[in-house]
């Protein structure tokens, strides 16, 4: 009994993905965490998701001291009609793991989340704090798949490409994301960043 269980804290203490989750909002409707040593990066949430607008769909990293916490937050541009324009698809990973893995991982959560979870039939809003749970497993999955295998990295790499352009990486700790949030500039600050990523694409 012991062995297999020490087997499997091995094999989660080694992915550089950290944590993941799925919000509609703040509400989170599915999570996970990669191992008990990590279990900190959870409150990193709830810190960020309160300040996430989803008038515009949205791909940020942050930085908060060997971790980057990555997300892709979508608006009423990719689900105009649906619930699901308000949902967040965040990871956090060390730094060492870069943008291109934790994005990729990502892009394929958020497939497999909408393909699981139909959007034009499943109102976000009205669920429950881990009221898709039942993804909990997916993510466990994945969190290893993506941040541990040789083969699911370079799947990640290979689903990122398209994305990473449009990446601003803030690096700001989380002590300044508090004050920033407590001074209600945070959002501003995001925006501002942003737009300002998007003005220097088209000018290329």
């Amino acid at each position: 009994m012991a062995a297999p269980a020490s087997s499997s804290s091995s094999s989660h203490s080694t992915t550089p993905l950290l944590y993941s989750c799925i919000a509609h909002g703040t509400t989170i409707l599915a999570e996970h965490t990669a191992s008990p040593t990590s279990s900190a990066t959870s409150a990193l949430a709830s810190v960020v998701l309160p300040k996430i607008q989803h008038t515009t769909s949205s791909k940020l990293s942050f930085s908060h001291q060997n971790n980057l916490i990555h997300y892709i937050a979508l608006s009423p541009s990719d689900y105009p009609s649906s619930s699901a324009s308000q949902l967040t698809f965040l990871v956090v990973g060390t730094r060492a793991v870069g943008q291109r893995v934790p994005f990729g991982y990502l892009v394929e959560v958020k497939k497999r989340f909408l393909s699981q979870y139909d959007p034009e039939r499943t109102d976000f809003a009205a669920l429950p704090p881990y009221g898709c749970a039942a993804f909990n497993g997916r993510l466990k999955e994945m969190l290893v798949q993506y941040g541990a295998t040789a083969e699911g990295r370079e799947d990640a790499i290979s689903k990122a490409q398209r994305e990473i352009e449009d990446v601003r990486e803030i690096m700001v700790s989380l002590t300044w994301i508090r004050w920033l949030a407590k001074a209600g500039v945070l959002t501003s600050r995001l925006d501002a960043e942003h737009r300002a990523g998007a003005g220097a694409r088209g000018a290329h």
